[in-house]
Order: C-alpha cells, then sequence, then structure tokens
C-alpha cells in the first residue's frame, strides 16, 4: 500500500505563511510513527517534478528527467494498444499570450467535452499523420501521438508548465535536438488550423476558453508498472492556480480522509509507504516499530509544518 501525494508543498510566500496553520493531525501521527527511509531532492527546475519521479522510482521504471514514458502509462489505462512503440501525451491546451510571454493555462479549466476534443482531435489528425505520427484518442483531454522519434525525447511534464511562461520550458527540451524543432513546427501548425475551428467559434461566443495549442510530454517506451501505488492529486488544481484557501481546505480534507485511511492500514500490519511531493523533494516514510525504550527517548516530533516546509 503506498500512497503518493503531490503538491503537498509549494514553494511561495503564501503556502510558507499558510503551513504552520495547518490542522493535519492524522499527519502528524504519521511523522510520529513513520521514520523517512528515501528523500530525492533536484532542482524546481528539474523537467520531471517529484511526484512523477516517485511514481516511476516505485514502479522501477528506467530513465531520467523528462523521460518517464506516462504517456504509454495512461494510454494503456485508457484501453490503447501501445504495443513496444513509444508514445507521447498531447493535451489540448489554452496558451495565454500575454506582452512578454505565453503562459499555459490549467487544461482543466477548458471543460472540453468529449464531443469537443473529438472534433478537434479529427480536425488535427492529418496533420500528425501527415508528419509521420500514429495518433489514438483517449479522453478529452488525453490524445495519444507515437513515433519513432518520441523515444529519448525529453520534454517538461505539464504540471511543471502549467501558469507558467512556456519558454524556458520549450528550451530546456532536448537542446540542439532536431526533434524539438519539429515539434515546434507542428505546434505553429496546429495553432494556425484552431484558429478558426468551429468549435472554438462556438466556444469564443460563449465566453469560454478556446484551445489554441498542445503540449508534449511523457514521451518513451511502454514499462511495466511494478508496484500498486496511489497517486492523490487533489492538491494539484488549487496549488496551480495559487488558491492557498482551496489548498489548505483540500490539505485537511486528504488529512481527514486519505490520510486516515492510510495511518488505520499501517496501524494494522499492512506493508505500508507515504510519500510526500512539493516541487523540489519527494520523501518516503514507512511505519518502524520501536520499543518502549525507543519511544521514551524519542525527540519530541516536528509539527508537519516543518516537514512539509523541507519539499
Amino acid at each position: 500500500m503506498h500512497l503518493v501525494i503531490a503538491f503537498a508543498s509549494a514553494l511561495s510566500d503564501e503556502v510558507s505563511q499558510v503551513l504552520p496553520t495547518l490542522e493535519l493531525p492524522h499527519l502528524a501521527r504519521v511523522l510520529e510513527r513513520c521514520t523517512p527511509t528515501a528523500r530525492d531532492e533536484e532542482s524546481p527546475l528539474t523537467l520531471s517534478p517529484p511526484h512523477e519521479r516517485a511514481l516511476a522510482q516505485a514502479w522501477g521504471w528506467h530513465g531520467a528527467d523528462g523521460l518517464w514514458p506516462f504517456a504509454a502509462h495512461a494510454a494503456r489505462a485508457d484501453g490503447i494498444d501501445v504495443d513496444a512503440r513509444p508514445w507521447g501525451l498531447v493535451t489540448p491546451s489554452h496558451w495565454l499570450v500575454g506582452r512578454d510571454h505565453v503562459t499555459l493555462v490549467d487544461p482543466e479549466a477548458l471543460a472540453l467535452d468529449a464531443d469537443e476534443s473529438r472534433a478537434l482531435f479529427d480536425a488535427l489528425r492529418d496533420l500528425f499523420e501527415g508528419d509521420g505520427y500514429a495518433c489514438a484518442w483517449g479522453a478529452p483531454l488525453r490524445w495519444y501521438v507515437s513515433h519513432a522519434a518520441l523515444d529519448g525525447l525529453a520534454c517538461a511534464s505539464l504540471d511543471r508548465v502549467v501558469g507558467r511562461h512556456v519558454g524556458p520550458w520549450l528550451e530546456q527540451r532536448a537542446r540542439g535536438d532536431a526533434r524539438t524543432a519539429r515539434v515546434r513546427r507542428l505546434q505553429s501548425e496546429v495553432q494556425l488550423a484552431l484558429h478558426a475551428h468551429p468549435v472554438n467559434d462556438a466556444r469564443e461566443e460563449r465566453g469560454a476558453l478556446v484551445v489554441n495549442s498542445f503540449w508534449l510530454s511523457g514521451c518513451g517506451m511502454p514499462q511495466a508498472a511494478t508496484e500498486d501505488v496511489t497517486l492523490d492529486a487533489r492538491l494539484r488544481a488549487p496549488a496551480l492556480r495559487g488558491d492557498i484557501g482551496a489548498w489548505s481546505a483540500a490539505w485537511q480534507a486528504l488529512d481527514a480522509d486519505a490520510i486516515a485511511t492510510w495511518l488505520a492500514a499501517a496501524d494494522a500490519g499492512a506493508e505500508a509507504a507515504l510519500t510526500l511531493c512539493g516541487e523540489r523533494a519527494a520523501l518516503r516514510l514507512e511505519p518502524r516499530p520501536r520499543s518502549w525504550w525507543q519511544r521514551w527517548r524519542a525527540p519530541r516530533p516536528r509539527p508537519p509544518h516543518t516537514w512539509l516546509g523541507e519539499l
């Protein structure tokens, strides 16, 4: 039983200020009873965020930064025959163009329904297939492409880019690799094709965000997942949009259900691991039985906010 919590903390002044006020009694008990068994810390500018690295490690995947095959994993879960081919996840997106930069809006904010998504996917399919990609539709926000060139193509995770200027993340992707230029060209062609699409016209008329580009991520060959891991991502959306009130409320709800359930299972003797992930680090915790003497001599437990502040 391995629970991974994404966006358990974030690198912002607002989060630093609210962390000490969070009431997380079940997490406090976990931190008292468990021992850190692994810590993965990297720059917050890595292409893969800590929760993706934690999942890849738990599943026994081989790869590197920006090269974990989440596209093939999600495609298989969507019922697509991934075979032994490299896949990439194409996420329909809205790029907000400002004076000095272009920001990728959280695709969830599109509220794209299946009919709209399929119409846009079908309209763009010829562009991708004309460039040698095989295409598959998985869900409104999950389109997939397969091509030999996607094997070893490093891409920034969508969770790194949402709410941020896309430029630096595009530049980080496989610098000097001709495949990067190929993706940029496709993005330009897609933007032109979407400009006057009837779906976007209708969305614009009703004041909804239009789909004007895509983000490519999770590229690589399929790999098997060797451990049963549960990712709890309910903190993701409020963290990415900077809604600290909603993030705090979601954390307290998570503590009351998912953490409480995990703690009960661990107390009952189940094999259990809990991984807390922020923007730069992931901390894995596991129950460790202690004698009364060890408990008596143990230092006073640190409050949860001090642990979370280090993620």
